[in-house]
């Protein structure tokens, strides 16, 4: 298995300055983050979702790219993924995202996946995305890029038992899964090696975070309930789910690892970390030792 880094992991860093550290960390793939960062952002301090400066621009024209192509190519490592935030039926903007990534030598990009909220009917949203992949599937063929569906809390995909019924109907060669365990730590968990033996050939990248439960005390709820935020001040103690540090949480990583072996499976392991434990260059340094030391012990 060989390492990537989506971008949004490094947000104070340039994409040339990006490539370059990835390189010297040992990281062979980079997930480059495709979104508009509005002018009045740039003020800001780095963060994810915000000032991300490794983030590349729909309005990135081709110059620019063949310029980043070459800077990447230079260091031996390879665009991995254009990674968009699409939503299911946009196909003008997953076309856009299909070119970019072609121009860029990106093999595949992150598609839209309805959002479930309970205010509309699952069955009726999967009709939706079945219809949008069938175009996603032609686009797929034409710009020889794969699309992903990525198994992700909040939408109708949040495991891989429901992703895999998403694509079950497609190419495995144009339609695939991003498996995301820490995303599945809020709401799709299933026996990783049981999810993986079902997505089978759908399965083509993996992106390595970790999320864990935490019980929410009453002085935090009373002091929210004071600001407004929750109008109950009852004993009762709450669950929520938050990111943690890769080795904190409760996605046993060794196991994932060891798993993925026994599938088969030989694609790219994705930092995709929201611990906040440390700067970029080190966060990348750390995971890939750590990774190195977990496939090891798997």
């Amino acid at each position: 298995m060989k390492l990537s880094v989506f971008t949004v992991m490094t947000p104070d860093l340039t994409p040339e300055e990006l490539v370059t550290a990835a390189a010297s960390a040992g990281i062979q793939g980079i997930e480059w983050r495709y979104h508009d960062v509005p002018k009045e952002l740039a003020q800001e301090k780095p963060s994810f979702w915000r000032n991300n400066l490794a983030t590349i621009s729909p309005q990135i024209t081709d110059a620019e790219l063949d310029s980043l192509r070459q800077v990447i190519q230079q260091q031996g490592i390879s665009s991995l993924s254009v990674t968009p935030y699409l939503q299911c039926g946009d196909l003008t903007g997953t076309e856009k995202v299909m070119q970019t990534a072609s121009k860029l030598g990106a093999a595949f990009i992150r598609v839209g996946v309805p959002r479930y909220d309970r205010s509309r009917n699952y069955n009726t949203l999967f009709a939706e995305a079945i219809d949008y992949l069938n175009h996603v599937q032609e686009l797929s063929q034409q710009y020889r890029v794969k699309a992903l569906v990525e198994t992700h809390h909040l939408t109708i995909a949040p495991s891989a038992g429901l992703a895999h019924r998403l694509v079950a109907g497609f190419n495995p060669d144009h339609i695939g899964v991003l498996h995301d365990a820490g995303n599945m730590v809020y709401e799709g968990f299933e026996n990783y090696r049981m999810g993986m033996e079902l997505l089978g050939p759908y399965l083509a990248h993996v992106h390595v975070k970790n999320a864990g439960w935490v019980r929410t005390d009453n002085a935090t709820k009373n002091e929210n309930a004071a600001n407004g935020k929750n109008a109950t001040k009852s004993d009762d103690e709450d669950w929520n789910c938050t990111w943690f540090p890769l080795h904190q949480g409760m996605v046993n990583w060794k196991q994932v690892i060891s798993d993925l072996k026994a599938v088969g499976y030989d694609g790219f392991l994705g930092i995709e970390d929201f611990g906040g434990e440390t700067d970029s260059r080190s966060l990348l340094n750390n995971f890939v030792q750590r990774i190195k030391s977990w496939s090891l012990e798997a």
